[in-house]
């Protein structure tokens, strides 16, 4: 109902998903001309649903489509406006003095694994696309490689403000990554950590991990929802690694592989270091009191 913007005024459309309120209440904030356009574009999409009361793989297929297409209009939205803020710089005489930044959140897993959603550490939900355009100093078609995370746009944007990156910020300014300087001393792994586990609203195991430029080694350490949706279950913390250069769709789990006993060891030390870098332990989450430490070595 919240996702499929189906929470119609005569209230229907029953669910139990305790998000219907929250779908009603994004209606209710609209303006009485925001909400004729919404009803003139989905009053008749829930009078159809109503009508064809579909069920099992149709109705699986029919929330996937008209998800789907919402979303589709959503970016379509987005980059109509961006053109528009751009053409004003432009008219305006200012794209000269102006650093212009595209980003957005994780990726969206549109069927990818069996997922929607975000929130796993796999590819299509850990990749984000940062796109940046100052001529001043990046030369344009720049193609940088290197590992950055999103808690580095903060100091890489007080860097070109010339302003110092205050000590509680663990990100890392890239602007000479950028110009293709690339520092020595630079990241050469990422640490990950979904920390929610599946008795929230999105039914995700808590999981965390670490990808290096060739390799992705991931830690499901929660409880996972039932088959039937209704109840977690208690599970055995499970590992799974990735070889992203022969397996770049991360479809080959090798974490039993003899052949690769010597590089798990190294990249589960490394990981352990990078949680105490950025004072992750894991005596701040409930889940994972139960875990023994043989489960993790």
């Amino acid at each position: 109902v919240y996702d499929l913007k189906m929470a119609d005024k005569e209230n229907e459309i029953h669910t139990t998903t305790g998000l219907e309120e929250a779908g009603r209440n994004m209606y209710n904030a609209l303006n009485p001309e925001q909400k004729a356009a919404w009803d003139k574009h989905y009053d008749p999409i829930i009078a159809r649903f109503k009508k064809d009361k579909l069920t099992g793989k149709a109705l699986a297929e029919w929330k996937y489509q008209q998800y789907m297409h919402d979303y589709m209009r959503v970016i379509h939205s987005v980059d109509r406006n961006v053109g528009r803020v751009l053409k004003y710089l432009e008219e305006n005489g200012l794209m000269g003095n102006t650093m212009i930044v595209y980003t957005s959140d994780q990726g969206f897993y549109m069927g990818e694994h069996g997922w929607f959603d975000k929130r796993l550490m796999y590819e299509e939900c850990l990749r984000m696309p940062f796109v940046i355009r100052y001529p001043k100093e990046i030369k344009p078609g720049t193609d940088n490689k290197d590992i950055t995370l999103n808690i580095d746009f903060a100091p890489l944007f007080l860097d070109y403000a010339g302003m110092d990156k205050p000590s509680q910020m663990q990100g890392e300014s890239f602007r000479s990554n950028l110009r293709n300087e690339t520092p020595a001393n630079w990241r050469q792994a990422m640490y990950y950590r979904y920390w929610m586990n599946a008795d929230n609203d999105h039914n995700v195991t808590a999981n965390y991990g670490i990808r290096t430029d060739r390799y992705k080694l991931i830690f499901y350490y929660g409880e996972s929802l039932g088959m039937t949706g209704t109840k977690n279950e208690s599970r055995t913390p499970e590992w799974e690694l990735y070889d992203l250069k022969e397996d770049p769709r991360e479809m080959k789990n090798l974490y039993h592989d003899p052949s690769k006993k010597a590089l798990i060891k190294e990249l589960k030390t490394k990981l352990l270091e990078l949680k105490q870098q950025y004072d992750d332990e894991d005596s701040k989450y409930p889940t994972m009191a139960g875990i023994a430490r043989e489960n993790y070595w």
